[in-house]
């Protein structure tokens, strides 16, 4: 399977452009970020599951990435950036390979673009030229393909950005992330005769108190087989975790693309509290990230063996 990764030369940064920065310069000076880059990353990585242990799998961490591209021309703080992201969820699942699922992982930061929003999702208060249309609630709430706020709520920008520049962002970062994602499904129900799409999430604690650990987003019992949300619900239950299905996350616009069962494609989506294992004011892992990382990997071999030994759930 060939996929084009993206080599297009570009500067990036690891940081937001300070408050005060000019569109295209790095940000400099915070907690080691802001190295410019001759070349840009790949705005995703691919890698897929081991020589003689496929499965049916397509894991996926779309909103993992760190990486700001230095013409974000952002006034937010580094900090209110990265509260958009689904911080390291991309190593809690780095077994999925072994267990036989292909892990396709997003680089560039969700506050840039977001992947699990549609191309076209576009935000009128952001966007100064975006054209007439439905606008979806989550664009309204400044939280479309490219945000007007940050996870913490805070205004990215003080500035509206052009059509284009969002367009651009789309092409360069969205567009080639569902392409691979597509290839890798396709090749999945040739080979399987069904893909699964587990699509990992992280939430703020305070989406649903702590009263629950895992959300599970199957669209209401239609994006995957009920058997295949019941078996996820059981690994984690089985962890010492409580598990909400549905609620407040029913899936977003991966789960609901390749939400199809009839067509031979399920999506699952599965959304971590950060309690379990990040600390938000610290911007770090806390005291549970082992106890967390232990329990998703068992989560991972267990789903893994139960594809490697039949056809699934």
């Amino acid at each position: 399977m060939k996929i084009d990764m993206g080599k297009t030369a570009y500067p990036w940064t690891r940081g937001a452009a300070p408050s005060g920065a000019r569109r295209g310069e790095a940000a400099r000076g915070e907690a080691g970020y802001g190295e410019g880059m001759a070349d840009r990353p790949p705005p995703f990585q691919i890698q897929l599951a081991a020589p003689g242990r496929q499965t049916p799998l397509v894991f996926a961490s779309p909103h993992s990435g760190d990486r700001y591209p230095a013409d974000m021309g952002a006034t937010a703080s580094l900090a209110a950036l990265r509260s958009a992201e689904d911080a390291r969820v991309d190593r809690l699942i780095a077994s999925g390979p072994a267990a036989g699922a292909a892990l396709i992982v997003g680089c560039i930061g969700r506050a840039y673009v977001d992947l699990n929003r549609a191309p076209d999702e576009f935000d009128p208060a952001l966007i100064a030229d975006a054209l007439d249309g439905p606008v979806s609630a989550k664009a309204l709430a400044g939280y479309g393909v490219a945000p007007r706020r940050a996870g913490d709520g805070a205004d990215l920008y003080d500035r509206r950005l052009t059509r284009a520049e969002v367009e651009a962002r789309v092409a360069w970062v969205h567009a080639p992330y569902h392409a691979a994602l597509a290839e890798l499904m396709t090749a999945a129900r040739a080979r399987f005769g069904r893909a699964i799409l587990i699509d990992w999430h992280s939430m703020p604690a305070r989406a649903t108190g702590r009263g629950v650990d895992v959300v599970l987003g199957d669209r209401h019992g239609v994006s995957c087989d009920a058997r295949l949300t019941r078996r996820v619900r059981s690994l984690f239950e089985a962890q010492g975790l409580a598990v909400a299905l549905n609620r407040p996350y029913a899936g977003g616009y991966a789960t609901q693309a390749w939400g199809r069962p009839a067509l031979g494609f399920e999506a699952l989506q599965v959304e971590l509290s950060r309690h379990l294992y990040w600390d938000e004011t610290a911007g770090a892992p806390s005291a549970g990230w082992g106890r967390c990382q232990s329990a998703v990997r068992r989560v991972i071999a267990a789903l893994g063996a139960d594809f490697a030994a039949s056809s699934g759930p």
